[in-house]
């Protein structure tokens, strides 16, 4: 099997699965948009994070229905979002020094790009209309740990790249790289293939990556 032929349909079921063993127990975290919002849904049962949104949620619960959804509560991309019993309701101020205080344990976001370097594009192609920057860039400089979680390419074109072409979110903030095709540390060396999709080749990783690739020495199978 290739990453052409991988089953598209849980590929973001793959990354978030896989996301969730980075976190421990009574870690304070927050997801970016989209993807990253799945991922509570695969903590194991003995894993308690506390989720805080940026829009001003800390307790932050699992996806609702959307026709049982308050209207009122949402999350940083407006969507449908909800509050575990215990959870609070805080002003941006208050979530905001959080966020640049230290007090995160992780963050989980999207990107457009990542580059060797640890580089980070998530926010904005040019020529096309963003609602803005949201929180990203104080996440990803403010959490202890920030964690990529992806799709490797975007129609076919790597997004994980030498160096990144888009406008950057920061500078040397990733800590590392989830994707269907495996996981992916940033070193002070470049960047290192850990993990792997047992449907793929190294071969396929490597094609589908600009950057250069070490591969590790004890490579094993992302479960």
């Amino acid at each position: 099997m290739t990453a052409t032929t991988l089953d598209r349909s849980n590929l973001k079921e793959i990354v978030a699965r896989r996301v969730a063993r980075e976190l421990r127990d009574g870690d304070f975290v927050n997801l970016g948009i989209g993807l990253p919002t799945l991922v509570p849904q695969f903590l194991p049962t003995d894993v308690r994070v506390t989720l805080q949104a940026e829009v001003g949620m800390v307790g932050a619960g699992p996806c609702p229905e959307v026709d049982a959804a308050p209207r009122y509560v949402v999350d940083a991309g407006g969507k449908p979002a909800s509050i575990r019993i215990g959870g609070a309701f805080i002003d941006s101020v208050t979530s905001f020094t959080l966020i640049r205080g230290g007090h995160v344990d992780a963050t989980v976001l999207g990107a457009l790009q990542v580059d060797s370097e640890g580089n980070l594009a998530n926010w904005i192609i040019p020529g096309k209309m963003v609602p803005g920057m949201g929180g990203a860039m104080d996440l990803v400089v403010g959490a202890k740990r920030v964690i990529v979680a992806m799709e490797h390419t975007q129609r076919g074109e790597p997004k994980i790249l030498p160096r990144c072409t888009l406008p950057l979110t920061a500078l040397g903030c990733v800590n590392l790289i989830v994707t269907e095709m495996g996981v992916i540390e940033v070193q002070p060396y470049g960047l290192l293939l850990t993990e792997i999709n047992p449907d793929l080749e190294v071969a396929d990783v490597v094609a589908a990556t600009a950057a250069p690739l070490r591969i590790s020495s004890s490579l094993t199978v992302m479960l």
